[in-house]
């Protein structure tokens, strides 16, 4: 029996979305991003999302009032340079991109996104209300 090789896509949106969105939301929305006429239907909510697990979330600390703040947070938990983004912003969405360079994009502006470094073991969110870092310690992998 041959595996299928995930591309760089699939694993970081299929880890995201496993790991850290409440599980009986994790369907769906592996449903919908895999469909690119029906991606929209998931970065459209991501403004005021209210689908994330919260046992893996934490709180930005006080002192981080820049992006350059969170990519040294980010990098202390073992984020390379790059990340894949999950975002209501079409430049950003499903791509691979440098972290520096995301986090000034999103950072403070409002932006829906999910930015993910180590597939099913860190990410930052941000939307129009928060600002999280999400994090599994152990290795997460998806079924």
């Amino acid at each position: 029996m041959s595996q299928k090789r995930l591309t760089t896509r699939e694993m970081h949106e299929t880890q995201l979305v496993c790991a850290f969105l409440l599980p009986q939301r994790q369907e769906r929305y592996l449903e919908l991003l895999s469909k690119p006429h029906r991606r929209r239907a998931v970065t459209d909510q991501l403004a005021h999302f209210k689908h994330i697990d919260m046992r893996w979330t934490a709180a930005l600390p006080k002192n981080a009032h820049r992006a350059a703040d969170i990519v040294l947070l980010l990098k202390d938990k073992g984020a390379p340079d790059s990340c894949y983004a999950i975002s209501e912003d079409d430049d950003l969405d499903g791509k691979e991109i440098p972290l520096a360079e995301a986090l000034r994009t999103i950072f403070g502006r409002g932006i829906g996104c999910f930015l993910s470094c180590i597939p099913g073991r860190l990410a930052y969110f941000e939307d129009e209300e928060e600002r999280w870092i999400l994090e599994r310690k152990e290795r997460f992998e998806a079924q």
